[in-house]
């Protein structure tokens, strides 16, 4: 018995060796058949709706800094007008306040303070100048310069104290000028400390006043969504006039939805676009692209796959099951044509830099090169190299033809 299966297996492998040592005929290879066909592309996406007329509700723009969010109504409530949406945190504000009376009130002392060392510094030298004024008129009027009748020293000494009587004098004039115009720089550059506690109540007062939020009018809220598709909420640092939020038209939508940047080859403005909601799978919507980014951008953060915003505008609105925010999933009609030459992926072969494909010539094949314009996972647009009724070998005939 064993040695019947011995020589079964023996046969079956010399069978196996003849047939891999037949060499292939090109006639043996798989081909398509060139034909003309309708060639479509579509990507999907997925994205929100959104109003497409909307009264933005942004930050104060009056605001002299940043400002904090301390509470902020829920995402979709029902607005009147005068209800307040936002409120900021006063504290910063509270303290520049707080900051500013001090600054104030340090500057006024020193103002004070100065004004009056310098009135007494100035009626000092004053003093001393009338006095100095005196001693010199007493000189002058008792000058002792007759020779005949005082002494050779008691003339010098008349001399010397009229010279020194004059000095005193000028010596109290020039320091009076220069205590005149310290004070005046001390004063100036106290104004300025005074100026700027002044400018810190004013902006802590301004911040005081813009510390709520309003509506205009009735609507629903919808607040706005950062790149990494969060909304503001308590703690958020808003800038003044960063946006926040918005009050939409619910008369007309639009969709705002993300594809893949490995998918958007073709993405173009007034393609066609078909929108479903995901609270009602079984409706669609057609519409078509108004709008696509310029650079495609990560949804996720510290997730490094990117996408292009495109934004379709809807034929149809629908205000009953249509709301800001709802998800949809659109599929995007990238491309159409009538009479393509759509091939197998695996026809199409790369060699030395060139797209080329194996056309029959006869019995053999011969290399054609191509050029090629989009692809889906499975076909590929030939654009120039190939003719109708082409046969086009499906795997490379120049291959090694006994493997």
């Amino acid at each position: 018995m064993k040695r019947r299966v011995a020589i079964i297996a023996a046969i079956v492998l010399v069978i196996a060796v003849i047939a891999f040592a037949i060499p292939r005929r090109d006639e043996d290879i798989a081909v398509f058949k060139v034909e003309p066909t309708k060639f479509q592309r579509r990507v999907t996406a997925e994205g929100n709706l959104k109003a497409v007329n909307a009264t933005p509700l942004a930050a104060p723009h009056d605001a002299p800094g940043p400002l904090k969010v301390s509470w902020i109504a829920d995402e979709g409530t029902l607005l009147h007008k005068g209800d307040v949406i936002v409120r900021f945190d006063p504290t910063d504000f509270e303290n520049l306040l707080l900051d500013g009376n001090e600054a104030h009130s340090t500057a006024a002392n020193k103002l004070t303070k100065a004004e009056t060392d310098a009135g007494t510094t100035r009626t000092n030298l004053k003093r001393d100048a009338r006095q100095a004024q005196n001693e010199l008129d007493t000189a002058r009027k008792f000058k002792f310069d007759d020779a005949e009748i005082f002494s050779k020293y008691q003339r010098i000494e008349s001399e010397v104290d009229e010279g020194l009587a004059g000095d005193k004098k000028q010596h109290a004039e020039n320091v009076l000028g220069v205590r005149n115009s310290l004070a005046k720089a001390e004063h100036d550059l106290l104004s300025i400390e005074d100026r700027k506690a002044g400018l810190k109540i004013r902006n802590a007062q301004q911040g005081l006043k813009s510390l709520e939020l309003v509506t205009p009018y009735d609507g629903i809220l919808v607040l706005n969504r950062d790149w990494r598709g969060e909304v503001p909420r308590v703690g958020t640092t808003a800038w003044p006039g960063m946006p926040l939020g918005e009050i939409p038209d619910l008369a007309s939508m639009k969709a705002e939805v993300f594809v893949l940047e490995a998918d958007a080859a073709g993405l173009a403005v007034d393609k066609k676009a078909t929108v479903s909601l995901e609270s009602a799978p079984g409706v669609a919507y057609q519409g078509k692209i108004t709008q696509v980014d310029k650079l495609a951008r990560p949804r996720v953060r510290n997730v490094p796959v990117q996408y292009f915003g495109v934004t379709i505008s809807l034929d149809k609105t629908d205000p009953k099951v249509m709301k800001p925010g709802t998800r949809v999933r659109a599929v995007l009609d990238v491309e159409d044509r009538d009479d393509a030459f759509a091939i197998p992926r695996q026809a199409l072969f790369e060699k030395e830099g060139k797209k080329l494909v194996y056309r029959r010539k006869g019995s053999q094949f011969e290399a054609v090169p191509v050029e090629i314009a989009s692809a889906t996972a499975g076909r590929v647009v030939v654009t120039k190299g190939l003719t109708k009724n082409d046969e086009i070998a499906l795997v490379d005939p120049t291959a090694d033809k006994t493997k």
